[in-house]
């Protein structure tokens, strides 16, 4: 019998604010079942040099995302073992933990692991705006400065996509609004992590 759970994080709307306006998403992951393909190593670029290389080449921890909007998890590196689990959030950031030939094991930003086939994972790099802060809103700024004027507020727990970060600052685009967020309000980021 494969395990249902529903996480749920609903974001409210919020009106437009005069530095900008308020971006909020939803996410929903449904975890039972899936399919799909493509390639985790489709664009990594990072300065961390603090990892060690898995059976890819590639470095072990790493931050990638989900290729589509239904990607299986299961409990061991193969179609064999149980789906535990199913992401329903395309572009959701996951972390490389460990890795075999064909497939990754995973963290997500609640702390939970499984394993998932590699084809289903992409190497463009997102993140989460701080999903620790439920129910905050976090500003993204038109400089990386935290007196910088606002471009946007966007609720915890939106998916963006990093663009590149200094270790102290990250450029996010949140659909048509591109900005800076600190780069310790972004999950799928490594704290000073320097990305190009």
């Amino acid at each position: 019998m494969v395990l249902t759970r529903v996480k749920l994080l609903a974001f409210a709307v919020a009106g437009l604010l005069a530095a900008g306006a308020v971006v909020a998403a939803g996410l929903v992951l449904t975890r039972q079942s899936a399919t799909a393909s493509g390639d985790e190593t489709a664009s990594i670029s990072t300065t961390k040099t603090d990892k060690q290389a898995g059976p890819s080449g590639l470095p072990v921890p790493r931050y990638v995302s989900l290729k589509t909007d239904r990607v299986n998890v299961r409990r061991g590196p193969s179609t064999e073992h149980q789906v535990i689990w199913v992401f329903a959030r395309q572009g959701l950031p996951v972390e490389i933990i460990a890795e075999s030939d064909l497939w990754r094991r995973i963290r997500d930003s609640d702390g939970e692991e499984g394993w998932v086939y590699h084809s289903l994972l992409a190497g463009r790099r997102t993140g989460l705006v701080a999903p620790w802060r439920k129910g905050e809103s976090i500003k993204l700024r038109a400089t990386p400065d935290t007196s910088a004027r606002s471009v946007a507020v966007l609720q915890s727990g939106v998916i963006g996509e990093v663009q590149r970060c200094t270790g102290k600052w990250c450029e996010f685009s949140v659909k048509s609004y591109n900005g800076w967020l600190q780069q310790e309000m972004v999950w799928g980021v490594y704290p000073g992590e320097k990305i190009e």
